[in-house]
């Protein structure tokens, strides 16, 4: 006859690994979960809504308006990624903005449209040189050294413009001219940044290097990898897109504004984070990237076609950024578990 508590303890250890397994199984099918899923649900979701909620959402026009405004942010967004999944974020890039089209517009008043363009890159490079120096070099915390050149870049393009919007004169095409399809220029440059970074991220020596470097970052250097070199050539990278962008700024407003960049970073943070980066670093992809970009876009764009507040885009892009990390954050401890 068998023990009745050999009955009992048998089914005690038969049920008491379920509970961990069932964690562990959740874990395991979070982390395989992609990580543009969720977001492409999301877009549908926002499209079929702000589509029911407005006739003026679903037509073509309308289609070109969400790339044009997201394509700004886009172009930023590409080498942010790329740094993110290095483990490393700037947080400059709304004053760097800022600073290089004020620069583009002083420089092009006295000497030209074609030397306010040179400027305006060399403020990029110089944006790239001083972030990549003070974190490699010096080795100063990525996050320290990009709030300390967000106030200081966004002061100098106070002082430049002496706090003035400045006007451009001729240089309109960048930013509005439609050569193929009638699709406006920033989109297609928009375009194959996105192309180009895929390739570089997905393809390349540098892009498998800067994952390895984010996952673990002794490890990466101990197997050779100069991960200073990398990482500096991530900032400089990030430098000079932001001077296109600021550049693409200026074209489509035919002025300087030195709030032009007010915000920027927030919404470059928010679509890395929300396109599936970790802040952790090892994790991310330009698609994710692009994904979170439309969502933000889209959600925008339908706002304004239901004539809400504007400070309530500010609020739904911290929100995103809120869950995004939140959502992170749980990936990471359920497939630790």
């Amino acid at each position: 006859m068998t023990p009745v508590g050999t009955t009992g303890g048998t089914a005690a250890a038969t049920e008491k690994p379920a509970a961990p397994g069932a964690r562990a199984g959740a874990g395991a099918n979070l982390a395989r979960l992609p990580d543009i899923a969720p977001l492409v649900i999301l877009l549908l979701a926002l499209g079929i809504f702000f589509s029911i909620k407005s006739e003026f959402f679903l037509n073509y026009d309308n289609f070109l308006n969400i790339l044009t405004a997201a394509a700004i942010t886009g172009i930023i967004a590409a080498p942010a990624t790329l740094l993110m999944v290095a483990g490393q974020f700037d947080l400059s890039v709304g004053s760097g903005l800022t600073f290089c089209g004020v620069l583009m517009a002083y420089v092009a008043d006295k000497q030209g449209i074609f030397a306010g363009i040179v400027a305006a890159l060399a403020g990029g490079v110089l944006l790239g040189l001083v972030n990549g120096t003070l974190v490699t070099v010096i080795g100063v915390n990525p996050l320290i050294t990009t709030l300390a050149t967000l106030a200081a870049f966004a002061g100098l393009a106070r002082v430049i413009a002496d706090g003035q919007t400045l006007p451009v004169n001729g240089f309109s095409s960048l930013g509005t001219s439609r050569p193929i399809f009638d699709i406006p220029l920033p989109v297609i440059i928009f375009a194959v940044v996105v192309v180009g970074f895929y390739v570089l991220m997905r393809y390349t020596v540098i892009g498998r290097s800067m994952y390895a470097i984010g996952s673990n970052p002794v490890a990466a250097r101990l197997t050779g990898l100069r991960t200073g070199r990398l990482i500096f050539a991530g900032f400089l990278l990030s430098g000079l897109f932001v001077a296109l962008a600021g550049l693409i700024n200026v074209s489509q407003l035919s002025a300087a504004s030195t709030q032009a960049g007010n915000g920027l970073e927030l919404s470059v943070i928010t679509a890395v984070v929300l396109g599936g980066a970790s802040l952790a670093g090892g994790r991310g992809t330009i698609v994710g990237t692009l994904f979170g970009l439309l969502v933000i876009a889209t959600l925008n764009n339908g706002l304004t076609l239901l004539s809400v507040n504007s400070f309530w885009q500010d609020v739904a892009r911290g929100t995103l950024l809120a869950l995004a990390v939140s959502f992170d954050q749980l990936r990471l401890r359920l497939t630790r578990e």
